[in-house]
């Protein structure tokens, strides 16, 4: 059978790598070991793969930015270990404008269809489901879940045990145990089953829910509404997350209530 698979002469592919029929490598790839490239798989750019990385069919990974500023500076895509690509998964590498750098990290699900776009930054267990979008710039924590046929705006920032429901368009940033249902729609309180996987009790995940309802009382601001709290509640782990969260978020703005 005749070769259908091409892999550049100065890809650097560790020994352990299984690469399928009709792959393309590029000449400035990285993959490291126990990847698996099952069929059809196109990886290009200045991109660096992890450990026991699998990607499915019709993924294409590390091609040009979909970015029409981008003017062929050299970007880089870092992606860690032990993460699934499934089919026609997009991820983009990063352009000046976001420091050339696009960076998923480790234990994340990429489900059929979805897209990284240019310079983002996911963090690890994270799960985006089919194909939900993520444009330029977003910021993803730790073990989040973006619904399917969902799109986040560029440069929106999503806190960790975060869930996004499906069909929902976010163009705000969504607090650290947040649950966000809808198209351009307000927050729904609490991810409960994310703060519930993660162990908390339900003395705790109560003083959360209250603390939100108080933040985001629509009578007063924001940060009025911080001051008010009292420094009992705000030593609380995931309250000073959230607090945190809210001090550093971006010109895109907060969800609330």
């Amino acid at each position: 059978m005749k070769n259908t698979t091409y892999i550049s002469k100065s890809a650097k592919i560790d020994k352990s790598v299984k690469i399928g029929p009709f792959c393309y490598i590029g000449e400035n790839v990285k993959i490291s070991k126990n990847c698996n490239l099952i069929s059809h798989v196109h990886l290009s750019g200045n991109t660096t793969i992890g450990e026991n990385n699998t990607f499915y069919p019709f993924c294409t990974i590390g091609s040009t930015p979909q970015d029409l500023k981008y003017n062929g500076e050299k970007s880089f895509l870092n992606i860690g270990n032990n993460n699934t690509f499934r089919e026609n998964v997009t991820v983009n590498p990063g352009t000046i404008g976001g420091g050339l750098k696009t960076i998923i990290k480790d234990n994340c699900l990429f489900m059929v269809g979805s897209h990284i776009a240019h310079d983002c930054i996911i963090g690890s267990n994270v799960i985006l489901a089919n194909n939900a979008t993520l444009a330029g710039h977003v910021d993803i924590d730790n073990n989040t879940i973006i619904g399917g046929n969902s799109a986040i705006h560029q440069f929106v920032k999503i806190g960790k045990n975060a869930m996004v429901g499906g069909m929902s368009g976010l163009e705000k940033n969504l607090v650290p145990y947040g649950l966000y249902i809808g198209i351009r729609s307000n927050m729904k309180g609490l991810n409960l089953i994310g703060l519930k996987r993660k162990g908390l009790d339900n003395k705790k995940i109560k003083t959360l829910n209250e603390f939100i309802e108080n933040v985001f009382n629509k009578n007063d601001s924001v940060e009025n509404n911080l001051n008010k709290i009292n420094n009992e509640i705000k030593s609380i782990e995931e309250v000073k997350e959230i607090i945190d969260f809210i001090e550093k978020s971006n010109k895109r703005g907060l969800v609330t209530l």
